[in-house]
């Protein structure tokens, strides 16, 4: 690759002399040296050309190709020959390439500080490793904490309010521009003094809005003579409101109470409509027995026989016997349906039902559980009194070597 190309493509490493370039890995490893004469010192900028001695930096640059970069930089060090000057040695440094105490490159450290204001650390960490630049969070951290703070201007129309720091201890004063509504500075406390001469060195404020304080007008007074002074809306809305609340307090005794409102009726109670007992629904069993009793018969009337009925119907022989040999649907649901106990009492039951009408105590959720307790408790006596009883343990006798020999053996 030709000079002329290389700088095209690599502009900051204009100032450096390319001696090889390797692939190892995920990483492309370029071997270069300062390709300078003379350097400037950087405390009183005199240009000396006396080499002190060489080191070699490793500086991280973007990625190439997918690749991680890094450069192995031949540096030196230079004698600094002004005698008013407090250095005695300084490193020279390649412009556009590398910064003082910096790893990576300059134009890869303005790439990191742009995706440390974009996302943050944490994900920004994440995407520099997607980007062949992994870094650390607290570095992108870093890098946004070390960017110069931007000139603010002197607005036009300041805003001037109080804030605590430590809430009836330690309060500050936090100074807006009212027409970008961005922050301008913050004052160490609330003091006159402070904001005159904040004014006096930033001249221009033509309005100045601001809370009820003393000390805030006496201060935009004197340090700003000729502005206007003016009581934001917050401000107006709350004097007003504390204004009104004193004048109510003072004449509380002056006002009568409100006549209380009229309470209408309660809307009579309909009367619960007379509805005939629901008959109830035919069991599932009887419609199957009916809906079978005639199939089987009409098939049997077709001149089918008993076992081509039993294989169309899916029905078992027996029951096509059973089905045929009936005089009548009546004689299967003799059998069919199952009497229970509360049916003489279920025409009473679906009229309660239907009404609204209390629930008796004896049938309450409570009662259930009453009696629920008592059975339980009769079924545990009963079971008791009929257990089988226990067997007993019959006694166990000595063994012949453990019996007790007579005495005088």
């Amino acid at each position: 690759m030709s000079t002329v190309d290389f700088r095209i493509l690599f502009p900051h490493l204009a100032g450096v002399r390319v001696e090889m370039v390797r692939a190892d890995g995920p990483l492309l490893r370029v071997q270069a040296a300062a390709d300078q004469v003379e350097a400037s010192c950087p405390d009183c900028g005199g240009a000396s050309r006396r080499v002190h001695s060489r080191y070699q930096r490793r500086i991280y640059d973007q990625a190439v190709a997918g690749r991680r970069t890094v450069i192995h930089l031949k540096l030196r060090r230079f004698f600094c020959d002004a005698g008013e000057c407090r250095k005695t040695t300084f490193a020279e440094q390649v412009t556009g390439l590398t910064a003082r105490h910096a790893r990576h490159s300059v134009p890869t450290r303005q790439v990191l500080t742009r995706i440390a204001l974009a996302v943050g650390g944490r994900a920004g960490q994440r995407l520099t490793g997607h980007l062949a630049l992994s870094t650390g969070r607290m570095t992108l951290l870093r890098l946004i904490r070390t960017m110069p703070e931007p000139a603010v201007a002197t607005p036009r129309v300041l805003g001037v309010d109080d804030f605590a720091l430590r809430r009836g201890h330690i309060y500050a004063t936090i100074l807006i521009d009212m027409e970008t509504h961005a922050p301008v500075d913050v004052l160490p406390d609330r003091t006159a003094d402070t904001l005159a001469g904040w004014l006096r060195e930033h001249p221009g404020v033509e309005i100045i809005c601001r809370d009820r304080a003393g000390a805030y007008a006496e201060g935009a007074s004197t340090g700003a003579p000729d502005a206007v002074q003016v009581a934001d809306r917050f401000h107006l809305w709350r004097n007003l409101g504390q204004a009104v609340e004193k004048d109510v307090v003072a004449h509380r005794g002056d006002l009568r109470e409100p006549a209380p409102e009229p309470v209408a009726p309660p809307p009579p109670r309909p009367e619960p409509a007379t509805t005939a007992p629901v008959q109830p629904a035919e069991p599932r069993l009887v419609t199957r027995t009916r809906e079978r009793y005639t199939a089987v018969q009409r098939l049997l009337a077709d001149g089918v026989s008993r076992a081509d009925v039993s294989r169309q119907l899916g029905l078992d022989p027996h029951t096509v016997r059973r089905f045929a040999d009936a005089a009548s649907i009546n004689d299967l649901l003799v059998h069919t349906r199952r009497d229970s106990l509360i049916d003489a009492f279920k025409p009473h039951l679906n009229q309660r039902s239907t009404t609204a009408a209390p629930m008796p105590a004896c049938c309450s959720p409570r009662s259930a559980s009453k009696a629920s307790g008592a059975a339980s408790r009769r079924y545990a006596a009963t079971s008791s009194r009929f257990a089988p009883p226990r067997p007993r343990r019959r006694p166990t006798r000595p063994h012949p070597s453990h019996a007790t020999s007579p005495p005088g053996s």
